[in-house]
């Protein structure tokens, strides 16, 4: 049984037994009890209906909620699938958390064993901790360009 969320006061959606309520632009309150439940958007790409989670409630409210449906109504009007983009844009973030440090630290220690002695002579690590990494290290990945390579290396 679905019910519009206009309709309902703040209050009410609190209060509101379990079940669907609608607020009329595709956004959806899904309550399986009366103290949660969660935001859904439903949408229409490509000829196909996709829901799309948009939290928790009580954590999200309705306000957040309709604000984070609005944008990605944009993305599907667009003809964009928004779960995808969704998931592309978190994959983006996640790309720039990968920073120089831990990947040279990472790197090492795979490649220790094949090493001579391995690796405890520090021709390996030393001149990327002398050098690179005080100032490239905490760097994300993505970010580092040419001319911050040339930077650093140019004292050497």
């Amino acid at each position: 049984m679905a019910r519009e969320l206009n309709k309902l006061a703040a209050l009410t959606v609190k209060s509101a037994p379990a079940g669907k309520y609608g607020d009329g632009g595709s956004l959806w309150l899904v309550k399986s009890d009366e103290k949660s439940g969660k935001w859904v958007l439903r949408v229409h790409v490509h000829g196909r209906r996709r829901e799309m989670g948009l939290g928790a409630y009580p954590r999200v409210s309705l306000k957040e909620a309709r604000a984070e449906a609005e944008k990605w109504r944009r993305v599907a009007i667009n003809g964009n699938d928004p779960i995808k983009q969704r998931e592309a844009d978190r994959r983006a973030s996640q790309r720039n958390l990968h920073i120089l440090r831990d990947v040279a630290f990472d790197a090492f220690e795979s490649h220790k064993a094949s090493l001579k002695g391995d690796g405890k002579a520090g021709r390996w690590m030393s001149p990327l901790e002398l050098h690179v990494l005080p100032k490239l290290g905490a760097m994300p990945i993505a970010e580092i360009d040419q001319i911050d390579i040339r930077n650093t290396l140019r004292p050497i």
